[in-house]
């Protein structure tokens, strides 16, 4: 039992496949669910899933290992193999996937040293750790020793990451990986085209892609061809290991060379409890919702979509062509001319044996006329045919078939919304939708495509609420000058409290604070989430405590720089917070150096060189002689800026972010911007700062409040509307129905976020109200899986336009 990989394909047993491979994750579902998800793939006609394995889903803290219950990977792994499944197993150690810190357990960051998907001594220790862990049962559950492991990837998208030592780091994980025992094939997929960025062309590390095109872009299949020709001449297949969901780009792909073709994500799930990221989808700074669905063919809660009937269709065509098929060809394009928005130039597949498969994509709302080799035929809207030439049929000849061939063991039967037009031999006929027709002796039938249902209207009902008199124990964690971050105070997923006395100036500055910080001052709450953006804060008239309590939403997926907490590695917690001692406008009086300025320095104000170099960069510098530490504001920030503090290693400040930290003693600072004689006004201010120190705090993790949720505590009942301060509290225990068939829980009202929990676990949570961007499924709703029992929400007030509400909690249940 062997999995070969060369340029005409993927090879299992002898037989050439292609392989169409659905993303299934394990830890986004409940594991009763497992099996039903699973046969619902098999169902779909894919005949693989790709599975990622999260590093600190399995290590709860450090050297603290679990891989049981909904974490037995081994189980769902045997499950896919008994239900007729290949899977492709992706142990990262970073796996992205929208999830917290990509799967980099939380504490990497707190030292140093460290630096993650590197080739660094520190880090490359605590993935060897991992790996001992997890490879093992990759091992015993590969093909050919008893499971359906057919591939195992190694990172993942590496080509978006600064890594220093490409090679290096990727031949250290193969090492560990064969050590190990795999000996199916091992891939690295890029993000962003790099094949050596995601490789380091490491000996044994085969290259993927993953593609996101725009599904209506008539270039797709020009971009694919050349990485499908690049791979071809190292003698390699074309492994499309994400794309998009739409089984019209799926043929695109097909036809393009793709062997494997896994869009990402066909089966949605479920980011349970703390587990989402925060990321930067769009733009920087987003949270991922509880829901975790980005349109695929199963719904989060497991209903079959449109797509579902697309994915059978083409499962059928890949049937009918088997080997044909799987060891084939990219030819020449095919001049299509259609009278709707097509492909800008149509891939062909040279089918093993003769014949050829060209994808003719209607990429418009409307059914239409396209000329194949010379003849006119019908191509359905939002459609691609996967017409066939010339296929030999053993006495005669296939000439034309406008449409897919999905079973030719019995005549030639086609799955068409439209008429399709057939040439057998020398004959022509136009088959309708649901004819069948003798052509030179060959049965031709066409039937309609699969329609899927629409779900049945879920029933609403609501359920009594209680409110405990009690709160969750929180866990004294020490007093400090500077506050710490959450994870080293232990806090991983959770949240943590600081508090401190202060004389207040009238200004704060608060720096690098993330997840979700509440911060009381005098009694009047703050509501901040600007991913460690620096925030300026208006106290005046205000005195007392200062009380924040920080939540973890989840740590960066990406690397991205605008933004602090947005960096792969980047601790959470209050940050800095400082009193505003003076302010002065800086904006005047810097020298100029560059494009022709002379010397002596012209002296002019920031940004007020006139050049004609537009697009140069240009540098001012001016001295500012600081006694104690300060801050550097740069007001109107468009593109990135260069900052130089005194002879220091330059910053990049962003308009995300246009704040620079001054250390005391600084004495000169240069900002270097791009030229851009119509940028408008760049101010820059100057504050002189005093830190705020002696913070107590403490320490309340995931699993301390979900302990505390499970309690079981009669408490008063009461009525909704709930209307609470922010900053306040509200744990509420709902009595719910029986729910077999699991249900959606939607809150309704307005500045608040909930989290909620059931059978002993946390659902996820819901900011309602104010709040920053999500992306993923609907951010508005927790699922409780079939047969889980019980509710209880944590209710939060929180700062904003409007006073905080829970005013009701509606179960929809199909």
């Amino acid at each position: 039992m062997t999995v070969s990989l060369d340029a005409r394909g993927i090879t299992i047993d002898g037989t050439p496949r292609v392989v169409l491979c659905a993303s299934l994750f394990y830890f986004r579902l409940p594991r009763e669910q497992w099996q039903e998800r699973l046969e619902q793939v098999r169902r779909s006609g894919y005949t693989c899933v790709d599975v990622y394995l999260p590093w600190n889903f399995h290590e709860l803290s450090p050297g603290r290992w679990s891989f049981d219950g909904r974490r037995d990977v081994a189980a769902f792994l045997d499950l896919a193999a008994e239900s007729g499944l290949y899977a492709i197993a992706r142990p990262g150690p970073y796996i992205c996937s929208e999830w917290d810190g990509g799967a980099l357990p939380a504490w990497l960051g707190l030292d140093p040293a460290l630096r993650v998907r590197q080739n660094e001594p520190r880090y490359l220790a605590q993935v060897m750790a991992w790996f001992d862990q997890v490879l093992p049962i990759l091992a015993a559950r590969q093909y050919g020793a008893g499971g359906s492991v057919i591939m195992v990837q190694l990172e993942n998208e590496l080509d978006f990451f600064d890594c220093a030592d490409r090679p290096g780091y990727i031949s250290a994980l193969r090492d560990k990986t064969v050590a190990h025992g795999i000996d199916v094939p091992l891939i690295a997929c890029s993000g962003q085209g790099d094949l050596y960025g995601a490789t380091g062309d490491v000996e044994g590390v085969i290259p993927a892609c993953n593609f996101y095109p725009d599904d209506d872009s008539p270039f797709v299949e020009e971009e694919v061809r050349r990485y499908a020709r690049l791979l071809a001449a190292r003698d390699l297949p074309l492994l499309v290991t994400e794309t998009n969901r739409r089984h019209r780009t799926l043929r695109r792909l097909l036809a393009s060379g793709a062997s494997l073709i896994a869009p990402y994500l066909q089966s949605s799930g479920w980011n349970f409890g703390y587990t989402p990221s925060t990321g930067n989808w769009g733009r920087p700074g987003n949270f991922m919702s509880h829901g975790y669905d980005f349109g695929g063919y199963v719904s989060s809660t497991g209903v079959e979509r449109p797509e579902y009937g697309e994915a059978q269709v083409l499962a059928r065509v890949l049937q009918a062509l088997g080997p044909r098929l799987g060891s084939a060809t990219v030819g020449e394009p095919l001049e299509v001319v259609a009278d709707f928005p097509t492909s800008s130039s149509h891939s062909v597949l040279e089918l093993d044996g003769g014949g050829r498969l060209v994808a003719v994509p209607n990429l418009g709302a409307a059914d239409g006329c396209a000329t194949v080799a010379g003849t006119r035929v019908a191509v359905g809207a939002d459609s691609c045919p996967l017409m066939l030439l010339d296929l030999p049929l053993g006495e005669t000849t296939l000439r034309l078939a406008s449409a897919d061939l999905v079973d030719a063991r019995d005549g030639l039967l086609f799955c068409s919304s439209v008429p399709v037009t057939v040439i057998v031999g020398d004959t022509k006929e136009e088959v309708p939708v649901g004819a069948t027709r003798i052509v030179e002796g060959t049965t031709v039938t066409v039937e309609p495509p699969p329609e899927i249902a629409e779900p049945s209207v879920p029933r609403q009902q609501g359920a009594t609420v209680r409110r405990r008199a009690s709160a969750p124990p929180a866990i004294p964690a020490g007093t400090y000058e500077v506050p710490p971050s959450l994870e080293a105070l232990g806090v991983h997923r959770g949240r943590g409290t600081y508090t401190a006395t202060t004389e207040l100036t009238g200004e704060l500055l608060l720096v690098g604070a993330a997840d979700i910080v509440d911060l009381s001052i005098g009694g009047r709450v703050h509501t901040f989430a600007g991913f460690g953006a620096t925030e300026r804060i208006d106290v005046r008239g205000l005195a007392g405590e200062l009380r924040a309590t920080v939540e973890i939403w989840g740590h960066a997926n990406f690397d991205d720089v605008r933004l602090p907490s947005m960096r792969l590695g980047a601790l959470r917690g209050l940050g800095t917070l400082w009193n505003v001692v003076e302010t002065r406008d800086i904006s005047a009086l810097w020298t100029v150096d560059g494009h022709w300025a002379g010397d002596p320095a012209p002296l002019r104000n920031l940004a007020g060189w006139s050049s004609t170099r537009i697009g140069t960069p240009i540098s001012y510098t001016r001295r500012i002689d600081t006694d104690g530490p300060a801050a550097l504001h740069l007001d109107g920030v468009r593109a990135p800026v260069g900052v130089t503090v005194d002879d220091g290693v330059p910053l990049t400040v962003h308009r995300e972010d246009p704040w620079v930290l001054l250390p005391a003693g600084t004495k000169q600072i240069s900002v270097t911007l791009s030229h851009d004689p119509s940028g408008g006004g760049l101010h820059a201010e100057l504050l002189t700062l005093s830190p705020i120190g002696d913070w107590t705090c403490t320490a309340q993790d995931d699993e301390l409040l979900t302990e505390f949720a499970g309690q079981r505590e009669e408490g008063a009942e009461v009525d909704l509307p709930l209307t609470l301060r922010p900053g306040e509290e509200a744990w509420l225990d709902l009595a719910l129905p029986t729910l077999e068939n699991g249900a959606l829980i939607r809150p309704a009202g307005t500045q608040v976020r909930i989290t909620g929990w059931a059978s002993g676990e946390c659902l996820g949570r819901v900011w309602l109200g104010d709040r920053p961007a999500f992306s993923g499924g609907d951010p508005d709703v927790l699922w409780i899986p079939p047969g889980w029992t019980g509710l209880t929400l944590l209710v939060q007030g929180t700062a904003g336009p409007a006073v905080p509400e829970l005013r009701r909690v509606v179960i929809e249940s199909h």
